[in-house]
């Protein structure tokens, strides 16, 4: 069996490798050759503790990710969040790979944000505001910069030192911010994005302007909501997997059946966006067909070489390559 720990798929990880992983996953969602089942979410005997799993199969790939969430471990200085995804051979069924993946997991999430923006927002987007300022919003920012040309980013947080906190960290990595409010942030992006854990909306449906790409990254459970329904008969809706997205992610709170697995789009079987003033949201449950494509693609860069004998010296050198 092969492991990868956290430091080797940290080393090799970046926004190119996971926009290509995700944006083939994506594709693979709608093929009648791949199964996504059922997420599984679970509590911790911490107060708060969660964990989840996410599983699919397809004819070369069958696996597993899991997410934990243990709030207690920041007062150890330790992380809140964790990933691991677990890859099973497709003939035996025995386990083949573990990948830790918790900083991983951070890029393939914005990964599939980058390739909605891509498919989706206006090619003259330039402004981008996100909702959050947590650990997730900083690889959303990033990941969308290597696709559009951003000219400034508006951060809209609830906690003034942590909004504050979070722009400068952006103006520090080169990145054009300010902090703005809900209503401000709304009425001058083209682009916005929500990364929150949000359950109820986080912005009225009238500030949002003709033209605008909106990806709602937050809700992955019952319960959660970054949107205003009001703002879904005036948009179109796309979702990284329908059948997914109406159970636990943004769309459980949509009537609306006219919503579209992204993938067809990016497969040219369904148009995205038509018109300039078009209103587009994507809605980004995760699915864990992207997790193994992720993992599929680190393994690649370490089997020829690696496997057996992967040193961190070694990832630094085959990651500068």
């Amino acid at each position: 069996m092969i492991y990868l720990n956290e430091t080797q798929t940290a080393l090799l990880i970046s926004h190119e490798l996971a926009y290509a992983a995700v944006k083939d996953a994506l594709v693979a969602a709608i093929s009648n050759e791949t199964t996504l089942f059922p997420v599984v979410n679970a509590s911790g005997p911490q107060t708060y503790s969660m964990f989840s799993l996410k599983s699919a199969s397809t004819s070369t790939l069958v696996g597993w990710k899991v997410g934990t969430y243990w709030p207690d471990n920041y007062a150890q200085n330790m992380p809140c969040h964790g990933t691991t995804v677990f890859l099973l051979s497709p003939e035996t069924g025995e386990l083949v790979a573990a990948v830790a993946a918790s900083k991983v997991n951070a890029y393939r999430t914005a990964a599939a944000d980058a390739v909605a923006v891509d498919y989706l927002a206006r090619e003259d987007a330039s402004v981008l505001t996100v909702f959050g300022t947590g650990h997730q919003a900083e690889y959303e920012v990033l990941a969308i910069s290597a696709i559009r040309d951003i000219s400034k980013v508006i951060v809209v947080g609830r906690n003034k030192n942590n909004t504050d906190k979070f722009v400068h960290k952006l103006m520090n990595k080169g990145v054009r911010a300010e902090a703005g409010s809900a209503q401000y942030g709304c009425e001058h992006a083209d682009i916005i994005v929500t990364a929150t854990t949000a359950n109820e909306p986080l912005f009225q449906a009238d500030w949002i302007k003709p033209g605008t790409h909106i990806s709602a990254m937050g809700a992955d459970k019952v319960g959660k909501q970054e949107l205003s329904v009001e703002l879904y008969q005036h948009a179109k809706l796309f979702c990284d997997f329908k059948s997914q997205s109406i159970v636990i992610g943004e769309f459980q709170h949509s009537t609306d059946s006219s919503i579209t697995d992204i993938g067809r789009v990016i497969a040219g079987q369904f148009s995205g966006r038509e018109r300039a003033e078009d209103i587009t949201i994507f809605d980004s449950s995760g699915i864990a067909i992207q997790d193994l494509f992720v993992a599929a693609k680190l393994l690649e860069l370490t089997q020829d070489r690696f496997v057996g004998d992967f040193s961190q010296e070694k990832a630094i050198e085959h990651n500068r390559n």
